[in-house]
């Protein structure tokens, strides 16, 4: 194995702990700019990188929550009112919105061809994500 790719490895491995760029960079000993000329060279390892990106990051997000429950346990408010805003529809934050709308019984010929084009548009796109 070549020490690039034992160098591939570790940052790999350092991103699934601490999903930061620039201090798995450090742990192993790599420049940012290294890292982003082996993602220009191998898409294979770019995404490597998001995945142990999101793999770290899950993990904080874990971290965090177990943190917010224990501050939750202590009575922290903050910690309290953090959790409700997220996970109770009651206390979500909401917008109201208040406006009038205007019909309009006949388009132009210029609205008519570009509502069509829009909706051909539209269906292409839908038929894409498909």
């Amino acid at each position: 194995m070549k020490k690039s790719d034992k160098a591939k490895e570790a940052l790999l491995e350092q991103l699934r702990k601490t999903p930061i760029l620039q201090i798995a960079c450090e742990k192993v000993d790599i420049s940012r700019v290294t890292l982003y000329r082996w993602r220009a060279e191998s898409k294979e390892f770019s995404k490597a990188v998001d995945d142990a990106m999101l793999e770290g990051r899950l993990l904080v997000n874990d971290l965090a929550e177990s943190q917010l429950i224990g501050a939750i346990k202590d009575r922290n408010i903050s910690a309290i009112v953090t959790w409700l805003r997220h996970n109770h529809t009651t206390y979500k934050a909401r917008i109201e919105l208040e406006g009038a709308v205007k019909v309009i019984e006949e388009m132009s010929p210029e609205q008519k061809a570009n509502f069509k084009r829009a909706m051909e548009l539209a269906e292409k796109l839908t038929k894409k994500s498909i």
